[in-house]
């Protein structure tokens, strides 16, 4: 394989699939302001026949109140995980592990760590330990100087040395190469786009309890309040939908990232046996690469391996599949046998 070429074309696919995200931000905007012209249509009556169907100075409004709302959605996700690697590693159960251990597990893994940082040239990140079955890792933070990464005990009791090497080097490819940075990024615009359906969640829960004034005839009617109604539930529909497809598009700016960190991990490591085994062990392994964690989902994008237990049709897998994954690192690896037992960590002397 060529590695440089596949780093290039991972980060031209990521750079058209951001694209992506923001033109389906902007057809959010164009039905939500869709559904708002219908409803001031509808609800002036006969005498609003003539009403234009396209008025710039609404759109115009109605696209800043969207940006604003996005927009306070994401800086508020923002703030909360620009506090650094620490508050990612501690929201999905990690514990710090002590750089002095004398675990010989924890021993192991810290000294793999910070062989890694010397092969990438970066300083050696915090490590954290997840209290997890399955075979998975991340890399958060902002920059090198808060980046953390997490390893699960299933990983650390199931990997061998070479493999366990692979794993660490493919996140350290994403603390080099800014993609933690990205995928903190992606929580805080998704979030921002769910603020929309909880807008609409809102606005259609204050008008279904909201005491009804006998006195106005507006609302004797109801026709305020159903047209709020339907506002409410339109945008919870686009809301929705809007999530949806976020979630597609960050799965896939995802997997184009998970091809590039695996270059870069043979990269560092010149072992591609030790990554390809690791990913050949989860194929193997009963729990596979799962996370049991209640906060999985909004960081499936950060692991090493698909941390969910369904996909969807494969269309939200924020990782490619295995066997793919395994083929373009060395298309040998594939047909190969099943790695055998992981070696046990020499103990650390008297």
């Amino acid at each position: 394989m060529d590695f440089f070429a596949h780093q290039d074309l991972a980060r031209r696919n990521t750079r058209l699939l951001i694209a992506y995200y923001a033109l389906a931000v902007a057809l959010i905007v164009v039905a939500v302001y869709a559904v708002i012209a219908l409803l001031l249509g509808v609800a002036g009556g006969e005498e609003d026949v003539s009403r234009p169907f396209w008025d710039p100075a609404l759109f115009a409004v109605t696209a800043v109140a969207l940006l604003a709302v996005i927009g306070l959605g994401t800086f508020f996700k923002v703030r909360q995980v620009a506090r650094g690697g620490d508050f990612v590693a501690r929201m999905l159960g990690g514990v710090r592990v002590d750089p002095s251990t004398e675990d010989p597990t924890e021993r192991r893994l810290v000294n793999v760590v910070e062989e890694m940082a010397i092969a990438s040239g970066i300083p050696a990140p915090a490590v954290y330990l997840l209290d997890e079955r399955g075979i998975n890792a991340f890399a958060a933070g902002l920059s090198t100087g808060d980046a953390v990464i997490g390893v699960t005990r299933g990983a650390l009791a199931q990997l061998n040395r070479d493999e366990l090497q692979g794993v660490i080097a493919h996140e350290f490819s994403h603390i080099l190469y800014g993609d933690m940075r990205l995928n903190l990024r992606l929580m805080g615009v998704l979030h921002g786009i769910l603020m929309i359906a909880l807008t609409g969640y809102f606005l259609l829960r204050s008008s279904l309890y909201a005491p009804v004034r006998r006195s106005s005839r507006r609302d004797r009617d109801g026709g305020g309040r159903m047209a709020i109604i339907a506002l409410g539930v339109a945008l919870m529909a686009v809301g929705y939908i809007g999530v949806f497809f976020a979630r597609l598009i960050k799965s896939a700016v995802s997997r184009q990232r998970e091809f590039l960190a695996d270059a870069a991990a043979v990269q560092f490591t010149r072992n591609p046996a030790g990554i390809g085994g690791a990913l050949k062990r989860i194929a193997g392994h009963a729990t596979g690469s799962r996370i049991g964690h209640k906060e999985a989902e909004e960081a499936s994008h950060l692991f090493f391996a698909n941390g969910l237990a369904s996909a969807w049709l494969g269309l939200l897998a924020t990782h490619p599949p295995l066997e793919e994954r395994i083929r373009r690192i060395d298309a040998g690896l594939a047909d190969g046998p099943a790695p055998g037992p992981a070696e046990s960590p020499p103990p650390i002397p008297e």
